[in-house]
């Protein structure tokens, strides 16, 4: 795997990209936690894929959120981003936020989106199913709206505070820090207007979805899948907002068997 800085704009915007693989170029959008490292569902998707996963801006080490409003402003970020990359078009994997956004630079600039995968995707609100709000929760409720089994060794790892002083203090402000940048999208609710732009979206499409979601419940799966013509629908049982780490091979299995065919 390389890490590396990607100039953007001319210097508006600096990215931490990792890739690695061969193969069709694969975008991954992170959630709203943000780009956690290379984690086996990358490894395995590289097998078949040239894999890009950027922070967005304003996550980890990426910088010049400032200069983004709205999701306008992002998807505008992401066809930049995808010139300085040589990319005319990618695959879209989107987590989250990260599906919300690919969602949003499918529906607006559908010749950059090849096939598109929405994976417990954020930016639809249904009134009689509203979507938890993770900026008040504690840790504790945190982990019950994320994981399937929140004392499943995965959930119980990533949600595991540093014993370190200094590790605690890092963890705190970089955790802030992500809050902040996903709060410009997703409070105080997630709903930006994709509503209205999203039978736009022309790109093969997979809405995938932990069927134990208690963030996103797994209804928001039906709604996208019905206002996306042609999308299909793949349920994962015993996967909560986080199948790519409750379940990495079905996740990964998924998600190339759909992008493959």
């Amino acid at each position: 795997m390389e890490e590396k800085t990607v100039t953007v704009r001319n210097g508006m915007f600096e990215t931490k990209l990792c890739t690695d693989g061969s193969g069709a170029p694969l975008l991954f959008l992170h959630g709203a936690g943000g780009l956690r490292g290379w984690d086996t569902f990358l490894v395995e998707l590289a097998k078949d894929f040239t894999v890009y996963a950027p922070a967005h801006p304003g996550f980890e080490t990426s910088t010049g959120i400032e200069h983004i409003d709205d999701m306008l402003d992002m998807v505008i970020y992401y066809n930049d981003l995808l010139d300085a990359l040589h990319l005319e078009s990618v695959h879209v994997v989107g987590h989250s936020m990260g599906g919300m956004i690919g969602a949003e630079l499918a529906a607006l600039s559908p010749h950059r989106v090849r096939k598109l995968v929405l994976a417990n995707a954020v930016g639809l609100w249904l009134d009689d199913h509203p979507i938890a709000d993770f900026f008040a929760m504690t840790p504790e409720q945190l982990a019950v709206a994320l994981w399937h089994d929140p004392q499943s060794d995965v959930a119980r790892a990533m949600m595991a505070v540093p014993q370190d002083e200094k590790a605690q203090l890092e963890a705190y402000l970089i955790r802030m820090q992500h809050l902040s940048t996903a709060g410009k999208f997703l409070w105080p609710i997630p709903d930006k207007g994709l509503k209205k732009r999203i039978h736009r979206i022309q790109a093969p499409t997979l809405v995938l979805w932990g069927q134990s979601d208690g963030l996103a419940p797994v209804v928001y799966a039906q709604a996208f899948q019905e206002r996306i013509p042609g999308s299909q629908l793949t349920i994962m049982p015993r996967c909560g907002h986080m199948p790519m780490y409750e379940d990495p091979e079905g996740f990964v299995r998924a998600v190339t068997s759909f992008v493959k065919i």
